[in-house]
């Protein structure tokens, strides 16, 4: 948090981060290998098309 000098642009890195962060968020230990794998290139390949 020492980097950012002002609240506002605090709160928009976190915001940011955290959609991201739920999006990639799978609770691993909830599910098997093979759902895992499939569910995280799922959600990397619909980033990537966000992306582009």
């Amino acid at each position: 948090m020492l980097r950012f000098r002002q609240m506002k642009s605090l709160q928009k890195f976190a915001s940011v981060h955290a959609n991201v962060h739920n999006h990639f968020n799978l609770q691993r230990h909830l599910v098997d290998r093979q759902t895992y794998k499939t569910c995280r290139s799922a959600a990397l390949a619909e980033w990537q098309n966000l992306m582009a």
